[in-house]
């Protein structure tokens, strides 16, 4: 017979700071091996592979063998969302580089969310679509309108093909540098995927952070109405 949730087990898993911040480098929706994720957070490659096995036992993670290596992600969108919210309520850190204080404003400015874009540019596409009235507000969150279906389509997404899915279609997720929603779901998914694979945002190396490119700003202004500023 069941009691519980264990909560004190998952938040003895992202406790360690090694842990956190190999979460953080997968919250971005990528994958990487046991090295890349050693790299990133300044672990030896035995110890990040020791924290890997806790967090794969855990359920947190999801690993597939390709050749030689191991390339780990997140085990499922609800671990991101679960990060996401705990980021929410976690108190800053200040830098301790200039090379970490220049990741940390790439972060902010523009990043992928798990399968969707966060940070300035998140909140900013989001404003733009509820401008151009193609998401309105509901009691139950945000909906899509007929005038957003037409224009999501003329981009390329298949609307009807994301609302036979099981995945929500549409919902907010707190962007936690920005303290306002972002379009998640399965819409916000298909849409950063459009996006990235127009080339008007492309992925940045070695971090979650991602790069509005010139003409990508200029199409998302004229197709979404998002306006970046500086």
């Amino acid at each position: 017979m069941l009691a519980d949730a264990d909560l004190a087990k998952v938040a003895g898993l992202i406790g360690d700071p090694h842990r956190a911040g190999f979460l953080l480098a997968l919250v971005g929706g990528g994958e990487c091996s046991a090295g890349e994720l050693a790299q990133r957070t300044g672990a030896s490659t035995s110890l990040a592979s020791g924290h890997l096995s806790k967090l794969l036992a855990g359920g947190l993670v999801a690993a597939e063998r390709r050749g030689r290596n191991r390339y780990y992600r997140l085990a499922r969108p609800e671990v991101a969302q679960a990060i996401e919210g705990l980021l929410a309520v976690a108190p800053a850190r200040a830098a301790g580089s200039l090379r970490e204080s220049t990741r940390g404003e790439a972060i902010r400015r523009a990043r992928t969310c798990y399968d969707h874009f966060a940070g300035r540019l998140g909140v900013a596409l989001t404003e733009g679509l509820g401008r151009e009235g193609l998401i309105r507000t509901t009691d139950a969150g945000w909906s899509l309108t007929e005038a957003g279906r037409r224009r999501f389509e003329q981009v390329g997404l298949d609307i009807d093909g994301l609302e036979r899915g099981r995945r929500t279609l549409i919902r907010p997720c707190l962007d936690w540098t920005e303290r306002r929603p972002h379009v998640a779901g399965a819409l916000g998914a298909s849409l950063a995927d459009r996006i990235l694979e127009l080339g008007w945002v492309t992925r940045l190396p070695q971090t979650r952070a991602v790069l509005v490119t010139p003409n990508g700003a200029r199409q998302l202004r004229r197709e979404f109405a998002v306006e970046l500023g500086r």
